[in-house]
């Protein structure tokens, strides 16, 4: 739903300069599925340790997170809690999905079909209970924060941000505004490298900005009418929208219908399309559960840690890991001869 809803939207291309120190919450499960979709062999299959434990979400996390620190910016990490019942229908497709791409996938492998191979392995990816633990055991030995969210980790993180205790939401999907997160920053976890445009050139992927404020003026339309307007184009909690209906057009008819949302999906027949209600769905992006007593706190790296799991666990590269470390503790001290405590503290 995210992409469906991005071409509506107003967003400003920043720089990591921009987000010199500022405190960005991060949509935790999202930037671990996207390291599993992107960090992957030629063959398209997942990195792996001597054991065959999957280590691509933490060579993702270790080496994009280290990197965030050295340009000053304070991350805090947000983890899904239980997911609303409408979720299940979703999650059931996407596993069905990812079983059909399995499929797709040996059979381009019975072929060494490479690029097919590639194509369909990133489907495939699936964040179990283990790399979940794991990963936010890295993110508290950096010595950042970890919370646990009641339910979707993006409604967690757009309260932290609606309450000023962070200045944006690192996420790739737009959904975040749903749950009136002010701010979101986009490609965070991707920023820098480079996306092959075509055969023959590629382009930098720099972190955009988008304000929701700024884009509810844009689109003329007010919060809830922005729910409204997700729901027609298809949420996590009513996967697929109303066929038929794009951006566009969704924007139109909840321009044409205000607030009466009654008369809105009654036009759009959404009783066609799903056996549950539109209030179900409209009432739960409005309150989803989110827990108010979060705390935020930031302490000294436990370098001792990291190499235990990374090093010891899953067989990285010891030079490479403490080089990286090395290197945050440089960065620092270039810049305040504070040392590693200071830069890690709040």
């Amino acid at each position: 739903m995210g992409v469906a809803l991005t071409e509506l939207l107003l967003i400003k291309e920043i720089d990591l300069d921009f987000l010199h120190n500022k405190v960005l919450v991060v949509d935790a499960p999202m930037w671990l599925y996207q390291f599993l979709s992107s960090i992957r062999q030629r063959d398209g299959t997942l990195l792996t340790d001597s054991k065959g434990q999957v280590t691509s979400h933490l060579m993702g996390l270790f080496t994009r997170v280290s990197n965030l620190m050295q340009q000053d910016i304070k991350l805090a990490f947000v983890f899904d809690g239980e997911p609303p019942k409408l979720k299940h229908l979703t999650l059931e497709k996407r596993k069905e999905l990812k079983i059909e791409a399995e499929k797709k996938f040996e059979k381009a492998k019975e072929k060494e079909d490479l690029e097919l191979m590639k194509k369909y392995a990133a489907r495939t990816s699936r964040l179990t209970d283990e790399m979940i633990n794991e990963a936010k055991n890295l993110v508290m030995a950096f010595g950042l924060p970890v919370i646990n969210a009641l339910s979707e980790a993006e409604a967690q993180a757009s309260l932290i941000v609606k309450n000023n205790d962070a200045y944006a939401l690192a996420t790739n999907d737009a959904d975040a505004l749903l749950f009136e997160s002010p701010k979101i920053v986009r490609n965070l976890n991707m920023a820098g490298k480079k996306k092959r445009k075509d055969k023959l050139s590629y382009e930098i992927i720099n972190p955009d900005i988008i304000d929701l404020k700024e884009n509810l003026h844009h689109l003329g339309i007010k919060q809830e009418q922005l729910i409204a307007l997700a729901m027609l184009i298809g949420t996590d909690y009513n996967a697929g929208g109303i066929k038929g209906i794009g951006p566009k057009t969704a924007l139109k008819l909840v321009k044409e219908h205000g607030t009466n949302f009654d008369a809105l999906f009654n036009n759009a027949k959404w009783n066609d399309f799903f056996d549950f209600s539109w209030q179900e769905v409209f009432e739960l992006i409005r309150n989803m559960p989110v827990d108010e007593n979060y705390e935020l706190k930031w302490s000294d790296a436990n370098e001792e840690e990291i190499m235990k799991l990374l090093v010891g666990k899953h067989d990285f590269s010891e030079e490479r890991v403490k080089s990286q470390i090395d290197s945050l503790v440089k960065e620092k001290n270039k810049k305040s001869q504070k040392g590693l405590g200071e830069f890690f503290g709040q």
